[in-house]
């Protein structure tokens, strides 16, 4: 009989809770905001151009992309425990391979391996596998794993940095590889399980037995949820209004994040303070987290989803403002805020839309589409900046695409049970 860790009186699923934050933050040496670390070492190095190196790592991120299918069909086939600490030792290898690249070839592979196990996988398996225990809680659970990865996005590039100084950036990918493999690998085998009512639990910690709750349901009655297959999801038209919605951010974000030095210094705004902005973004992003993942709990996805569209619009709009220092540290405010509702929304739709039954396989395929479409985010920027000599007119186009982001999603229908077959034959028409 298969045994696990008791904490007594505390609902284990917390324990999960806990295994995916650290998941979702270690997941950081394979997100942009570390790599970007390693770009001028590796430039310096081998007197590669930025280009060569811009152009490989967005080939990597896509091919990555792609591969999010795969990854979750197999999460969904072979179960959370064994998928996350496959993953994460599969991502201690990809790091230390990085600590090993010499040759442009060799780099692509490892780009692809990082942002395969590492931005992909190692954020997609937590993200699929917290909604499993949780349903009430669901935006609060939510909201400590996107906290965790803002704590990545304001550490891990500094204490790169700092391992660089004194071991160089080899040592720093070693470094990382070693973390992975002697924390992340055991505590995901030894404490992730895969569903509650694998140890005879409810989501939520709800009552297993019949017993009327305060609301007249009982616990099976509380935290159950309708459970769509993907053939059902990809028939449904909501499922790709919410898929685009959810890409929009992704990719007109990347893009001006990748540019985001370029665009500040064409208003005069000195470089440590445009640094800066990512600073201040990362504290906002951890301060508000909390109170967007109980909002989540409360209103409607899809409102969330409207609102984080309408912040995207106005944060773009805004930077063709940003003149000053103080201009700059408010943009940060704003992005901080933005991420927040973001990294939150992103956790909750998918599975208040279509359950938790196949949410590893649906998400899996949602997450190709938020990949690809922050691979493509840098390329429109940089066309319009060389076609108009300078960022306004590309940022009020851009602007568009959330406006327009956010008119459909606000049109969406509330959850409604998997489509019948009739439906799915019709075309997915309700």
């Amino acid at each position: 009989m298969l045994r696990w860790p008791r904490i007594r009186g505390v609902y284990y699923g917390w324990v999960v809770v806990f295994v995916g934050a650290l998941a979702v933050f270690l997941s950081g040496p394979g997100q942009t905001y570390s790599v970007s670390t390693f770009i001028d070492p590796l430039m310096d190095e081998f007197n590669w151009s930025r280009s060569l190196v811009s152009g490989l790592y967005s080939a990597g991120t896509l091919t990555a992309g792609f591969m999010m299918m795969l990854v979750g069909r197999t999460v969904d086939s072979v179960g959370y425990r064994i998928a996350l600490t496959a993953v994460a030792a599969l991502f201690a290898g990809a790091l230390l391979f990085m600590g090993s690249v010499g040759a442009p070839a060799t780099l692509l592979f490892g780009f692809v391996l990082i942002r395969t196990l590492g931005q992909g996988s190692l954020t997609l398996i937590p993200y699929s596998l917290i909604p499993q225990w949780f349903v009430r809680m669901r935006g609060k659970t939510l909201s400590i794993l996107a906290m965790a990865g803002a704590i990545g996005s304001a550490t891990i590039p500094l204490l790169n940095l700092l391992i660089m100084d004194s071991a160089g950036w080899r040592g720093a990918w070693r470094f990382w590889a070693l973390v992975l493999a002697l924390v992340m690998v055991p505590l995901a085998w030894k404490l992730t399980r895969d569903r509650p009512e694998d140890l005879g639990l409810l989501p939520d910690g709800a009552p297993v037995n019949p017993a009327k709750g305060r609301n007249g349901e009982t616990g099976e009655e509380a935290t159950a949820e309708v459970s769509w297959s993907l053939e059902q999801a990809l028939r449904y038209p909501p499922f790709w209004v919410i898929l685009a919605a959810s890409s929009i951010p992704s990719m007109v974000g990347t893009g001006a994040q990748f540019h985001h030095m370029s665009i500040l210094a064409e208003g005069g705004v000195m470089r440590t303070v445009a640094a800066g902005v990512f600073t201040v973004g990362a504290v906002v992003h951890l301060i508000a987290t909390p109170l967007f993942g109980a909002a989540a709990d409360r209103l409607a996805p899809r409102h969330l989803l409207v609102s984080s569209l309408v912040l995207q619009a106005i944060s773009l709009i805004y930077l063709i403002f940003v003149r000053s220092t103080p201009t700059a540290l408010v943009l940060g405010v704003l992005n901080g805020v933005r991420m927040a509702n973001v990294s939150v929304i992103n956790g909750v739709i998918w599975p208040a839309y279509f359950g938790r039954g196949n949410l590893a396989t649906i998400r899996g395929v949602t997450t190709t589409g938020l990949v690809v479409a922050s691979a493509l985010g840098p390329l429109p920027f940089g066309l319009g900046f060389d076609w108009f000599g300078r960022y306004n007119e590309v940022l009020i186009l851009m602007a568009l695409l959330p406006s327009a982001g956010a008119i459909a999603s606000g049109m969406l229908p509330p959850p409604r049970n998997p489509l019948s077959e009739a439906e799915i034959v019709a075309g997915g028409r309700t």
